[in-house]
């Protein structure tokens, strides 16, 4: 599998589950003052400098579609959706 142009294939690093300060168990993706979430690059496009396969990132939350191959879900996104690289 590999990433054309200037998109990213990346996969979601697992959710943790939060206590919030009332003791409700919240899942990361369900907070809404959750903007941005951290994924791992699995491909990057031949057109993006700065970035490589294996790379942590954080990218908004709205961006791109998800695609599913060999029951392996994974994101597409845009370079310019990423906010971080760790």
């Amino acid at each position: 599998m590999k990433a054309v142009g200037n998109n990213l294939i990346i996969q979601k690093v697992e959710e943790n589950i939060t206590k919030s300060e009332g003791g409700l168990l919240l899942n990361k993706k369900d907070r809404a003052d959750i903007r941005y979430i951290e994924a791992k690059i699995i491909s990057v496009g031949d057109t993006i400098k700065g970035l490589d396969e294996g790379n942590t990132i954080f990218y908004d939350r709205h961006a791109g579609h998800s695609i599913e191959i060999n029951n392996n879900t994974y994101q597409v996104i845009k370079a310019q959706d990423v906010v971080v690289v760790l």
